[in-house]
């Protein structure tokens, strides 16, 4: 799926989204911090051999997830009737598949910042519901997107393993998934955060 394609994604270089406070070199600080290291890269780009003809059934699973939790899908409920936005729903689906391929791909350049701080945005009241153009609640509570990190790395392992790789390959899959995702859920928390305190 090409960035073109998909919803207001704003491809990386245009300048369409605002750069993020943290640099590469800060970034380079957290990586250490979570112990993300080169061979964990390399596992994280194995990982979209794996991943890229299942990112559907990905999706399925994470969206069955977060619909069996109400207080979950109401982030994405209208404020008129309180019903799931089902065209908002599909449109953050575009972008949640491109978010595999970017995770996978683990090119930390300040361009993948600046989508960061801009994910982390597009979930505060910063910046919620303007991309779609819908009426929505105007936040995800922060309270939830961390723990998130839990299921959606669990429920990854499975299709990590099926394509013939051993064990121990899944395993270092599965702990780069979960590094990363940390990682990045860190950098969400940028706009929930005081300024000055990050």
């Amino acid at each position: 799926m090409s960035q073109g394609t998909i919803s207001e994604y704003a491809p990386y270089g245009t300048g369409a989204v605002p750069p993020s406070p943290i640099s590469v070199e800060e970034f380079e600080q957290m990586k250490e911090t979570a112990l993300l290291t080169n061979e964990d890269i390399q596992y994280l780009r194995l990982s979209w051999d794996v991943l890229r003809d299942q990112v559907d059934a990905v999706l399925d699973v994470w969206y069955n997830f977060i619909a069996a939790h109400p207080f979950l899908a109401q982030t994405f409920s209208r404020k008129s009737d309180g019903q799931l936005d089902q065209r908002y729903l599909a449109a953050v689906r575009q972008r949640f598949a491109r978010w595999i391929e970017d995770t996978a791909q683990a090119n930390y350049d300040q361009q993948w910042l600046n989508y960061q701080y801009e994910i982390g945005r597009r979930h505060h009241r910063t910046a919620k519901n303007r991309t779609d153009t819908v009426d929505s609640v105007e936040i995800v509570p922060f309270r939830f997107i961390a723990p998130l990190t839990i299921p959606v790395v669990g429920t990854l392992k499975p299709f990590l393993g099926k394509k013939g790789h051993s064990s121990d390959q899944v395993e270092k899959m599965t702990q780069a998934w979960l590094k990363s995702v940390l990682l990045q859920v860190t950098l969400w928390g940028q706009p929930y955060v005081k300024e000055g305190d990050f």
